[in-house]
């Protein structure tokens, strides 16, 4: 049989409709296409004329536009690094971990810093009370810097630190604590995400406002193309996005949008594009969208080298897009924890298919608490058996020719700079993030999501479908922090009563000034300042004096969570009861959705307070960053039924128990309070004794939850 026999023509296409459709539902074909929460329509079957006209089917990895990959060789040569993100409790339990990963594989030290730390606030302030030392380490100057690195060679080791609020005490400490290990800043190889715009979107660690935030940044830029020539200056960050509910497409174009908005404030400070934009790095999300992460990440480089040009860069290295990437922790579900060993391989997979540089793997308890050493062995072993076991590495961008994954690659590219494209017609990021737009385009998708979910359109295994009668408890990290606090502030002790008060007040005095006129390099300024022990909290504090403190909006979307549910089993009879509870009492029944101590994560917040408005509930939403007694005081000034604490951040065996008391100590005791988000179940006796009527962990449908608190409500009420 010849090789003629098998050639592509209009005749095997029409043969192959026939015989698709005696299998189709209903006989249709098109009834096999998938359409991504993108908007990309994904066909079942590609063939050669899919990538017939496509301009960069036929490039090379190492070339541009680079959308086979930065590098000609890729993992032939060398695999992408190994990078776990940790950091927990004190400085010196965070280097015994990162000490233990590099002696069993790990490549590279990525430090994840507690919310005190990120809002730039010491750890004896009255605000981070419940925050201290629970989702990251816990930094308040160089002396923790010292303790965190302690016998980790910086000249040697590369460091990521994800910090973007506070980043210049942080990054100044580190430089610091190199310097005083022996390693100038020349020599120094790692990242600082230093990715503010993405705060204002999601994450919320943001302490100034936009404008003098861009500044900080471009003075980071300048330093590091001056001073540290191996250091990537910003990570500019999809993941984030992802984790809040943006789809891949909005990952996309947002992150490179974000790039685009960076690369304009350096060159507005005099620099010459291919001065900085070869230490510019890109951090993706990998979820379990498996191809469409694949081709994001190669539609990503296309997209970054059009872009760069736009900039008149001549560099290659200025053209190609660098990545770290991370599996999805939103992925991860606290039913059936084990399955999300299988979710992060298969992201793992993704990731390294798409051409990241460097990557962490989630462990799988980390729906439920901050990872054990057990769960964070499997995790960075995952991606040892992909580099040693399964020669993935030795091709070079396996997907190439792909008929499906080349079409999809420019699908997506194609979607991503239509985004890009309206983003450049508000005026760029900065604007587009000014003014809520990207925000709720982020909260809309996220929205939608859990609508799918809840109404079991889309399948989470052990979740929504195929669950398990009876779950095993497994054991989990819990960080005592009282203990970590009480030790922090001692330290701040003495390390203000050893130092030079009127040298370290000078120094500070000068950041204020510096960032009042614009004249100066804040970090400059900042390293100076640490070298004399200033603390993270007073240099945040000092250039607060100049910029003020951001407040962010509480808008939210409507509408979005009820059309995507569509009207599932319980919806309408629920919205009856919602209605009845208004006829009989003469209001809504009316929550306050809440936010406490420093956890800006508020995609849960928003999707919950979202689908409640849409089944009828009165639904305020309190501040970010709210004490216990700044929320009480709102519930009882709103006159709320009930108050939903959402917490992702661990903080809530501190926090919670206070909220109830400045409930009672403000006489409004029947206000109910319930309580979402990332919860182990060992906690949840502790919280049901002190007060707390209804908790509602990962993956519970928001009907159900908004079901029980409605009765909860009217058990109150009665």
């Amino acid at each position: 049989m010849t090789s003629k026999s098998f050639e592509f023509n209009a005749s095997n296409l029409e043969a192959w409709q026939k015989a698709a459709v005696k299998s189709a539902p209903g006989g249709d074909v098109s009834a096999l296409n998938w359409k991504t929460p993108d908007g990309i329509v994904v066909k079942p079957l590609y063939t050669a004329e899919d990538t017939a006209n496509l301009p960069y089917a036929n490039t090379l990895p190492g070339f541009e536009p680079f959308l086979r990959g930065p590098q000609a060789t890729m993992y032939a040569v060398r695999p992408w690094t190994i990078r776990q993100y940790a950091g927990f409790s004190t400085a010196e339990e965070s280097n015994a971990f990162y000490r233990k990963a590099l002696a069993a594989g790990g490549q590279g030290v990525s430090v994840a810093f507690d919310l005190a730390t990120h809002r730039g606030y010491d750890s004896d302030h009255p605000r981070v009370e419940g925050d201290v030392g629970k989702a990251g380490v816990a930094i308040d100057s160089v002396e923790d810097m010292k303790i965190l690195f302690n016998e980790i060679p910086l000249d040697k080791v590369s460091v990521s630190m994800t910090m973007n609020g506070a980043v210049l005490p942080v990054l100044a400490g580190y430089v610091v604590a190199a310097e005083e290990q022996g390693v100038s800043q020349d020599k120094l190889s790692g990242t600082i995400q230093n990715d503010i715009l993405k705060e204002f979107m999601v994450r919320n660690t943001y302490i100034y406002p936009p404008e003098p935030s861009m500044k900080i940044i471009g003075d980071i830029i300048e330093y590091t193309a001056k001073n540290m020539p191996k250091f990537n200056s910003i990570s500019i960050s999809g993941y984030h996005m992802q984790e809040a509910g943006a789809n891949q497409a909005l990952e996309m174009a947002f992150t490179l949008a974000d790039g685009k908005e960076y690369v304009k404030t350096a060159i507005a400070k005099g620099m010459d594009v291919d001065e900085f934009a070869g230490r510019l790095s890109f951090f993706w999300a990998v979820g379990m969208n498996f191809y469409l992460e694949i081709a994001k990440m190669r539609a990503a480089r296309l997209l970054w080298c059009r872009i760069m040009k736009g900039f008149d860069a001549k560099n290659p290295k200025s053209l190609m897009l660098r990545t770290h990437s991370q599996t999805s922790g939103w992925s991860l579900t606290e039913q059936d924890p084990y399955n999300n060993v299988v979710r992060t391989t298969i992201e793992a997979m993704a990731a390294v298919f798409g051409g990241t540089q460097s990557l962490h793997t989630n462990s799988f308890d980390e729906a439920i608490a901050l990872p054990t050493e057990f769960s964070s062995r499997i995790a960075r072993n995952t991606q040892l058996i992909i580099q040693e076991e399964t020669h993935i590495t030795n091709v070079i961008d396996p997907w190439a020719g792909s008929y499906m994954m080349e079409s999809l690659t420019q699908e997506m590219a194609d979607k991503a700079w239509a985004i890009i494209e309206e983003v450049e017609a508000m005026g760029g990021m900065t604007k587009a993030v000014d003014s809520g737009w990207a925000k709720l385009k982020i909260e809309a998708a996220a929205a939608e999501k859990q609508a799918r979910i809840d109404s079991g359109k889309d399948v989470i295994v052990g979740v929504n479908k195929y669950k398990l009668a009876k779950e095993d408890p497994i054991d989990t990290l819990s960080i005592d922090n009282v203990k970590v606090r009480d030790g922090q502030i001692e330290r701040l002790k003495a390390i203000r009563a050893s130092r030079d008060s009127a040298k370290v007040q000078a120094a500070l005095d000068a950041l204020t000034a510096s960032a009042e006129s614009g004249q100066g390099n804040l970090l400059e300024l900042t390293i100076q300042a640490m070298r004399l022990r200033a603390t993270v909290g007073e240099v945040s504090d000092a250039m607060e004096k100049a910029y003020g403190r951001h407040r962010a909006d509480t808008q939210k979307v409507t509408g979005v969570y009820a059309a995507a549910y569509d009207s599932a089993e319980g919806w309408e009879q629920l919205q009856k009861e919602i209605a009845g509870f208004a006829d009989q009492y003469g209001r809504r029944p009316r929550v306050m959705i809440a936010k406490l101590g420093q956890d800006g994560h508020d995609r849960g917040a928003k999707v919950v307070a979202t689908a409640y408005a849409d089944l009828g509930f009165d639904v305020d939403m309190g501040p970010l960053f709210q004490t216990p007694e700044e929320c009480a005081r709102q519930a009882i000034e709103n006159d709320v039924h009930a108050v939903g604490v959402s917490t992702l951040a661990a903080g809530h065996k501190t926090l919670v128990p206070a909220i109830i008391a400045e409930l009672k100590k403000q006489g409004a005791d029947d206000i109910i309070v319930f309580v979402g988000g990332v919860i182990p179940r060992q906690d949840y006796e502790m919280l049901y004794d002190a007060g707390v009527k209804g908790i509602y962990g990962p993956g519970t449908p928001i009907p159900a939850s908004a079901k029980d608190v409605l009765e909860q409500i009217k058990k109150a009420a009665a």
